[in-house]
């Protein structure tokens, strides 16, 4: 999101983490996504970094406003609210404690970003911010696991805000399906044309 945002092309290859393309790995040894090269040779492979570098490119709305506030809120979510995500996500993994046990567990974090949006638009203020697209995977990831209880629980803004997201051009610009690149296919990003065979793999 923060690469269509910023209008940042690129060659886009799609994988399977069990399959990963032996030129990843040779850029990127820890084997996880996403992978970012640069044209200077640079290699990104964390989240929060690719959109800070994207943002750094071309940031028109000022998603970078309030960096240090925004930051924190990440972090948090990192450190806090993920790993009681996975948990939840993947409770038959974690039997410790029932599926609605690991979810009780995440709701002191989900009624703080409901209590957020009370006081305005966005996490940190009326205006999108780079703390908004870095948890909106994470809040998405969770209202799925249950959709049905997520959408009948007391919190309308933290709703709202998801919801306004999920029907975004933002969103729905970059969630095209892709083939794989094991299988011979890239892409350019963001108009998801098809690179032909023509072109050489580096």
């Amino acid at each position: 999101m923060a690469l269509f945002y910023a209008g940042i092309e690129c060659e886009l290859r799609e994988l399977m983490l069990k399959d990963k393309p032996a030129d990843m790995l040779k850029h990127s040894p820890k084997g996880t996504v996403p992978v970012l090269i640069t044209d200077n040779g640079q290699v990104i492979d964390e989240s929060l970094n690719v959109m800070l570098w994207a943002l750094q490119q071309n940031d028109p709305d000022n998603w970078l406003n309030h960096q240090s506030n925004c930051l924190e809120l990440i972090a948090h979510n990192d450190k806090q609210f993920k790993p009681l995500l996975d948990n939840y996500k993947y409770a038959d993994r974690h039997p410790d404690l029932t599926e609605s046990q690991h979810r009780d567990l995440t709701l002191p974090f989900i009624e703080s970003i409901d209590n957020r949006l009370k006081k305005n638009h966005f996490l940190i203020s009326n205006q999108i911010s780079l703390a908004d697209v870095a948890l909106f995977p994470f809040i998405r990831q969770y209202a799925f696991v249950n959709k049905t209880w997520f959408d009948l629980q007391p919190f309308p803004n933290i709703q709202k805000w998801l919801d306004s997201f999920l029907a975004s051009n933002l969103f729905l610009s970059i969630m095209p399906k892709f083939k794989l690149f094991n299988d011979g296919y890239r892409y350019q990003f963001p108009n998801g044309h098809l690179i032909s065979d023509l072109n050489p793999v580096n």
